[in-house]
């Protein structure tokens, strides 16, 4: 009976153990299949991670060369938009003069370019004897005088002679300060001395530019808007506007014609003194000619605006120095001969589509 019992026992521990080797060979392969699918996943889920990791390098590097481009673009040009801002502050001053006696007198004071250049060689000779902060002073003081002097021996004895004749006393004028600068200087190219805060330079970005590049604009500006409330708030700009309305009906109402017509053209050589510190302090030449180019591009940047309009001829003028220093930087100064050409053709090209200026106004004919 003990026998039969551990029989039983070992047949039913044999069975279970034979179960048991069944049940792990079955779940063995199973076991095997879930590791193999978890292996899947793990080697999808790196490879997403891989390529996550190399679009967020590509997008990483795309950006890199994008800043890297902008900052390319922003080192080349901006030396040239600063200098196409500061030349345009320069004109602006020498156009204002042009434009406001053209519109009391309807006349193109030609010597005006050359009063900018007698600033600067007065400039030169008195700071080799004076102080730079005291000569400054006096070549603005001397440079109003000289414009005075101008209108009342030149300008103020023609004032009922005919048009024509003004401009070619104009015109006298120009050669006669031009030919006297020649006398005083042997024709020799001088040296503007050194103003130290304007000839300092100044960093803008990576850009190492003149202090005067960046004073300029500003300080057009501001002596703008001074004019603009001299013309608009006191008794003598008020004049001025009257008589640049209507000539003949102002002197009828018994405004001061000659006192008007001397005060525009004190304004002007004053702002064309400024002008030459500004432009001499970033050109140090100064020749007897060295006023024609200025002095014409000025002329040209009053036509542009619409000559007569203080706004326009400020406008004309940054519009101009933006464009001959964006042409000079095209090619890496390739084309930078035509920037003159250039200036020219636009002005062709707008007088052309609006004859009297972008904010000049349309002339009424009276039949």
């Amino acid at each position: 009976m003990n026998h039969k019992r551990k029989y039983a026992v070992m047949t039913a521990v044999s069975a279970i153990l034979l179960m048991l080797f069944a049940v792990l060979g079955q779940a063995a392969p199973a076991v095997t299949d879930a590791d193999d699918k978890s292996g899947a996943v793990t080697e999808s889920a790196a490879v997403q991670m891989t390529d996550g990791i190399t679009a967020a390098a590509d997008s990483s590097e795309n950006n890199a060369k994008s800043g890297s481009s902008v900052k390319k673009f922003f080192n080349n040009w901006l030396p040239y938009l600063v200098a196409g801002i500061a030349n345009g502050g320069q004109y602006a001053l020498i156009a204002i003069g042009y434009t406001m006696v053209y519109g009391i007198l309807r006349l193109i004071n030609f010597a005006h370019g050359d009063i900018f250049m007698c600033a600067g060689l007065m400039l030169v000779y008195f700071s080799a004897s004076l102080n730079i902060f005291i000569s400054i002073p006096l070549v603005l003081i001397l440079t109003v005088l000289l414009g005075f002097l101008v209108e009342r021996l030149a300008y103020k004895p023609l004032r009922e002679a005919p048009r024509m004749s003004v401009m070619i006393s104009a015109i006298g004028v120009s050669y006669l300060l031009q030919n006297l600068a020649f006398y005083v200087t042997s024709g020799l190219a001088k040296q503007y001395p050194v103003i130290p805060f304007l000839s300092n330079s100044v960093s803008i970005g990576s850009v190492q530019v003149k202090t005067v590049t960046v004073v300029t604009p500003f300080l057009t500006i501001i002596l703008i808007l001074l004019l603009q409330l001299l013309i608009k708030k006191t008794k003598i700009g008020m004049a001025m506007r009257a008589v640049s309305f209507d000539f003949e009906t102002s002197r009828l109402m018994g405004v001061k014609i000659n006192s008007v017509i001397s005060m525009t053209f004190i304004i002007g050589s004053f702002l064309a003194a400024v002008g030459s510190v500004m432009f001499f302090s970033a050109y140090t030449t100064v020749t007897p000619t060295v006023g024609a180019m200025p002095g014409l591009k000025a002329f040209v940047a009053a036509v542009f605006g619409g000559i007569g309009s203080v706004p326009g001829a400020v406008i004309g003028a940054f519009i101009i120095g933006l464009v001959e220093n964006i042409i000079k930087g095209i090619s890496n100064g390739e084309y930078s001969t035509f920037s003159d050409a250039f200036t020219f053709a636009l002005l062709i090209i707008i007088l052309v589509v609006k004859p009297t200026g972008l904010f000049g106004e349309k002339l009424k004919e009276k039949v």
